[in-house]
């Protein structure tokens, strides 16, 4: 008796990545399943350019042999505006050309969209576990929601209701000047000043920005600087091993709630604010614990109008790739 000849189907998928200044993710979306089927972490400092890394991918998704050798669409999330051609990523050297992009691919849908723009479009599919509020009550049914997230970067994205959805506004909130609020912030940046030509948000909401405030606060007190990670000040913060680390953290928490309350008050986000990124679930606990939430409420005449608005911590796992795949099944690419 013959065997019977078995045909192995290739699958159809879409790809879609999240691309950071320090890593870059893309994953295979089974479109039959509806589920990231297939993630891929490269270090961006170990690639020598997007391309180079994007090949890598598709080789390695053409290698497990179950899967159509080309995507049906396309999204990438990326690290910097979108609005050109040339897509140069704000806090690492790659770059790629969107026409080349979609030579690479053909006749698909592609998309390149903001790394928080992607962040923002799963914020409809939460579940209650995928994240921590800390104050306020419950979200406004009908008006904004404000987005922003401390990694290697500072992004910030705006959801605005337009019928029973949303429109996701995406921007550069990360780079608008740095505002302190009392002494010792303001020592912070005078020393800032002399290192940057100018001092954005970002320079202390993100990874190197927990270096920054940590080192600046050494040079106000005349301290000697041991650190010099955001991994080490915050390991010596979250172990009380020293206080400069332990009030850089704080510091950094601070500042977090002014600027997340500013966003508040300029978009009117009463549908809540949401802390995305890679840092913050790092250290919740600590986070839940810090003067955050007073900083957030802490708005002079304004307080009562933002005592209310819900500040909540994402905690979804891989946040910027489920967005993505929440754009392509919109069908908005």
């Amino acid at each position: 008796m013959k065997a019977k000849n078995t045909i192995s189907v290739q699958k159809s998928w879409n790809l879609v990545a999240d691309i950071g200044g320090t890593n870059a993710r893309f994953a295979v979306h089974d479109i039959s399943n509806d589920e990231l089927a297939e993630i891929f972490v490269l270090s961006v400092k170990q690639q020598p350019d997007f391309i180079a890394a994007l090949e890598h991918v598709l080789d390695q998704i053409r290698q497990l042999g179950q899967w159509q050798s080309s995507p049906s669409a396309v999204c990438l999330a990326v690290a910097c505006p979108v609005d050109q051609d040339l897509i140069s990523f704000t806090n690492s050297n790659w770059q790629f050309s969107k026409a080349a992009l979609g030579e690479l691919f053909g006749p698909i849908a592609l998309e390149v969209i903001n790394d928080f723009s992607a962040v923002a479009h799963t914020i409809a599919h939460l579940n209650p576990d995928e994240w921590h509020q800390i104050g306020g009550d419950q979200p406004v049914a009908d008006k904004p929601i404000a987005i922003l997230g401390a990694g290697t970067g500072l992004g910030v994205c705006t959801l605005v209701p337009f019928g029973k959805q949303y429109i996701v506004v995406d921007g550069e909130g990360g780079h608008i000047d740095f505002a302190p609020v009392n002494e010792r912030e303001m020592g912070i940046l005078r020393v800032l000043k002399t290192r940057f030509q100018r001092v954005s948000v970002e320079r202390l909401l993100s990874g190197a920005g927990i270096v920054n405030i940590y080192q600046a606060l050494c040079t106000l007190d005349q301290a000697s600087i041991v650190h010099q990670s955001a991994q080490e000040v915050t390991e010596a913060a979250l172990n009380s091993a020293e206080e400069k680390a332990l009030e850089a953290l704080s510091v950094f928490c601070q500042i977090l709630g002014s600027t997340a309350s500013n966003l508040a008050l300029i978009n009117g986000a009463k549908g809540g604010v949401y802390i995305a990124g890679g840092i913050v679930p790092r250290f919740l606990d600590f986070v839940v614990n810090s003067d955050l939430r007073q900083r957030f409420d802490d708005k002079g005449r304004f307080s009562r109008y933002v005592e209310s608005i819900p500040l909540r911590v994402l905690l979804k796992n891989q946040p910027g790739l489920h967005g993505a795949m929440q754009k392509i099944k919109a069908g908005q690419i």
